[in-house]
């Protein structure tokens, strides 16, 4: 695979996480990046995501004592020091040879949960032995002994939240994957996986996506709500669903009893035109009425994205690519750098919208840009 030609940035300081983007850009080979950086279809969800989030403004509260803020807070039953965990992504060895050990050990450091994927590169028990809190995400596999073999290392490893991907029945169409014919390296695998369950992401036959035909062979696509009683039955852990948008199907979710909900669309990489995840909050927000956790991903750049989360009532954040920009430019140290960002720009923005705490960014009030027409327009939310 070849780098991007790039000239060396290395004397540039990097104030934000775009700033981490655009150098992890340069830095790892094209077809690394597309997998990372690329979405489903045309992509159109992909940008709604960040376009949805920008429309978006906050009310500043004036006259609030914010000399001491803090930013810890509770994610599904765990202190966290922010309102923040590492969601799930695979093949991290992709971006450095430490992987999601290197990702791991940097959310430790920062007090955010991990969530380890089905497709990491590193087994789940290697990387709970790295320290902090883990969460692990399930791809419900058409193997239910798999399926009950990942939930019970999970468990022995020490994971404290199940969170099931609801929204992968089978990989999005990724063009920019099908046209590099991209497949994984011989030293990258699915490592918590047996060898003959893992090797299909290898095998590259022309023009289209190893890692799709892989999934399609391994994923069940006919997983339904029975099947969730049956996941209830086999496991202590509490169980979070990830991937929901509609709010009938968040209302049913809590009904069923579900610990919490991840409102994400797979940061535009499954249904391209889904609708983009912070527009779908506030509606599942109503649905569930604090029966279970809401958590929220996709698109999550800033601390002030993170704020507009919390306002509309989400616990907390699950922040995807901007791990994946500092693990390919220092390992733990680089996703420190990016933690270390999110941090202190979450930390400026609560400051300013005069919210000492987490519970009172509930308090905010959030408008939407709806001006297509240059037209002085707000509309609430």
């Amino acid at each position: 695979m070849s780098r991007i030609p790039v000239e060396d940035d290395s004397a540039v300081t990097r104030f934000h996480l775009d700033d981490l983007q655009v150098a992890a850009a340069h830095v790892l080979p094209s077809q690394v990046w597309d997998f990372v950086a690329g979405g489903s279809g045309r992509e159109r969800t992909l940008a709604a995501n960040r376009a949805a989030l920008d429309r978006l403004y906050v009310m500043p509260r004036v006259m609030t004592d914010v000399s001491a803020v803090t930013m810890g807070t509770e994610l599904l039953g765990t202190k966290a020091s922010l309102p923040v965990a590492v969601a799930p992504m695979a093949y991290q060895r992709l971006l450095h040879p430490e992987g999601e050990l290197a990702s791991a050990a940097a959310a430790a450091a920062a007090g955010i949960p991990f969530t380890v994927s089905t497709l990491s590169s590193y087994r789940m028990e290697d990387i709970a032995a790295v320290g902090g809190v883990t969460w692990f995400q399930l791809y419900w596999l058409r193997d239910r002994g798999l399926v009950t073999e990942l939930v019970r290392r999970a468990e022995d490893s020490g994971c404290r939240a199940l969170l099931v991907t609801v929204d992968v029945s089978e990989m999005g169409r990724r063009f920019r994957d099908l046209r590099n014919g991209f497949a994984l390296p011989p030293e990258v695998t699915a490592a918590n996986l047996a060898p003959q369950n893992a090797s299909g992401a290898h095998e590259r036959g022309g023009t289209g996506s190893a890692l799709a035909t892989h999934t399609r062979a391994l994923f069940h696509p006919g997983v339904t709500w029975d099947d969730l009683a049956w996941l209830r039955e086999r496991t202590r852990l509490p169980l979070v669903l990830k991937g929901v948008l509609d709010p009938d199907d968040a209302d049913l979710a809590a009904t069923l009893g579900v610990a919490g909900l991840v409102v994400s669309n797979h940061g535009g990489r499954q249904l391209d035109g889904a609708i983009p995840s912070i527009e779908a909050l506030p509606a599942v927000r109503d649905a569930v009425a604090g029966r279970c956790a809401l958590l929220l991903d996709s698109g999550i750049r800033s601390g002030e994205d993170v704020l507009k989360a919390l306002a509309l009532g989400a616990s907390g954040v699950l922040l995807g690519r901007p791990v994946l920009w500092g693990l390919a430019l220092d390992g733990e140290y680089g996703v420190r750098e990016a933690l270390s960002m999110l941090s202190a720009e979450l930390s400026s923005a609560m400051t300013l919208a005069g919210c000492p705490d987490v519970p009172t960014t509930r308090r905010l009030r959030v408008v939407a840009d709806s001006r297509p027409d240059g037209s002085d327009r707000w509309e609430g939310i």
